[in-house]
C-alpha cells in the first residue's frame, strides 16, 4: 500500500519574489520564516552568491493544510500554455449566477493585483462557470 505523500507546486518564473507575492494574495499563503540565523529573506538571500540572489522565493498556506508553492528563476520565458495549472476553488458550492457573480468579483480582485482575466466559461448543463485567469507572468489558472 502506498502512503500519501506531500506535494509542493514548483512555477517556473523570471521573478520569483513577485509571482509569490502574487499567489500569496491569491491564496491567503503567507512567506514562511527565513532561515536559522537570518533576520530576513533579504538577509538570506543577500549571503548568496550574486548569481543566485533572487532566483527563489516560497509560500506556505498558514494552516499546513495547502502544498507549498516554490517558485524559481529560469532563463527562459514562457512561450506555450500550461501543461498543469492551479484551479483555485474561489466559488465552492455555488451555482448559476451566484457562482458566475463570486468569480466574477474574485477576478477583478486578482486583476487589481497584476493578474489578466482571459475568459469566462459559462456553465454548459455539465460543468459549472470558471474564469480562466494568468498570474503576474503568464501562468494560466482558474477560478472555480
Amino acid at each position: 500500500m502506498t502512503s500519501v505523500k506531500q506535494v509542493q507546486v514548483t512555477f517556473d518564473c523570471a521573478d520569483p519574489e513577485r509571482v509569490a507575492l502574487f499567489w500569496c494574495e491569491v491564496l491567503g499563503y503567507v512567506v514562511p520564516p527565513p532561515p536559522p540565523g537570518f533576520d530576513s529573506w533579504r538577509d538570506f538571500d543577500a549571503s548568496l552568491p550574486p548569481d543566485q540572489q533572487g532566483s527563489a522565493y516560497a509560500c506556505v498556506d498558514p494552516t499546513g493544510a495547502g502544498p507549498r508553492l516554490f517558485f524559481q528563476r529560469v532563463p527562459e520565458g514562457k512561450v506555450v500554455k500550461n501543461r498543469v495549472h492551479l484551479d483555485v476553488r474561489a466559488a465552492t458550492g455555488l451555482v448559476g449566477e451566484e457562482r458566475r457573480a463570486t468569480l466574477v468579483a474574485e477576478g477583478e480582485r486578482l486583476v487589481a493585483l497584476g493578474g489578466v482575466r482571459v475568459r469566462l466559461l459559462e456553465a454548459d448543463g455539465f460543468n459549472e462557470s470558471c474564469l480562466v485567469m494568468q498570474d503576474v507572468e503568464g501562468n494560466e489558472f482558474c477560478l472555480d
